[in-house]
C-alpha cells in the first residue's frame, strides 16, 4: 500500500505551526503507511519514523542526546571488529509497517552496500541503542525494544539522563531467543564493560561526557 495523493482541498496548519497559506498535508492511507512510502514520500522532515504504520517526527533534542550518541559510537568503534560496523541514525526496517531509526547500530560489515544507503534489515543488526529523549520516552522505552525483540535484535541498550544529578545511565539487555523478548543484563553508569556482541570498553562518566 502506498500514500494516496495529497488532498486537492488545502487544510488549514495546525495551531502554532509556522506553515501558511496553501500548506498541503498528506492524507494517509487506509491502513497506514508502509516502509516504501517512508523512502518515497517527498519532503518528509529528516530522521521520520514509521511506527504501526504511522509517520513519527523527530523533535530538537537535548545537547545530551548529541554528546550521548558521539560518546558512545567512538567508544564503540575504538573496539570494533572487522566483521561489524558502528553506524548512527539509520533506518532499521523490522517489517512493512515498522521502520525505525535507533540511534546507533551495530551491523554486520556485509550489510554496508554502498554510500547512498539508507536502511538495514533487522537482520543485519546485532545492537540497537535508544537515546531516551522527553518526546520519546513512550516509544524509547517500551514500544521500540518491543519490536526490536520481535525482529529478532539480539541486544538492546536504553541510554537515560539520570533524574537530579544528569550522569549518564546504559541499561543493557539480551533477547531470550524462545520468547524474543529482552531480559536486563546490567545497569552501568560511570563504564561499560562488555564481552557482548564484543569486547567493550567505554568511559560514560559525565566527565567523559563534557569532554566533548
Amino acid at each position: 500500500m502506498t500514500a494516496e495523493p495529497i488532498a486537492a482541498q488545502t487544510p488549514e496548519p495546525p495551531p502554532g505551526s509556522a506553515d501558511g497559506p496553501g500548506t498541503r498535508w498528506p492524507v494517509p492511507p487506509r491502513d497506514g503507511y508502509t516502509v516504501d512510502d517512508l523512502f518515497t514520500l517527498p519532503d518528509l522532515p529528516p530522521h521520520t519514523e514509521l511506527i504501526d504504520g504511522s509517520l513519527v517526527f523527530v523533535s530538537p533534542q537535548r545537547i545530551f542526546h548529541s554528546r550521548m550518541i558521539d560518546l558512545l559510537v567512538a567508544g564503540l568503534r575504538r573496539t570494533v571488529p572487522g566483521e561489524l560496523k558502528v553506524c548512527r541514525e539509520m533506518t532499521v526496517v523490522l517489517d512493512r509497517r515498522n521502520g525505525p531509526e535507533p540511534d546507533l547500530s551495530v551491523v554486520r560489515a556485509e550489510a554496508i552496500t554502498g554510500l547512498e544507503q539508507t536502511r538495514f534489515q533487522a537482520e543485519d543488526v546485532l545492537l540497537a541503542v535508544e537515546v531516551v529523549s522527553p518526546d520519546s520516552e513512550a516509544r524509547d522505552r517500551d514500544t521500540k525494544p518491543r519490536k526490536y525483540a520481535a525482529a529478532g535484535i539480539p541486544y538492546f541498550w536504553l541510554v537515560e539522563m539520570a533524574e537530579g544529578n544528569q550522569h549518564p545511565v546504559v541499561r543493557v539487555y539480551e533477547i531470550d531467543p524462545v520468547n524474543k523478548t529482552y531480559a536486563l543484563t546490567g545497569i552501568h553508569h560511570d563504564k561499560l564493560d562488555l564481552s557482548l556482541p564484543y569486547d567493550i570498553d567505554v568511559d560514560i562518566s559525565p566527565d567523559a561526557l563534557s569532554e566533548l
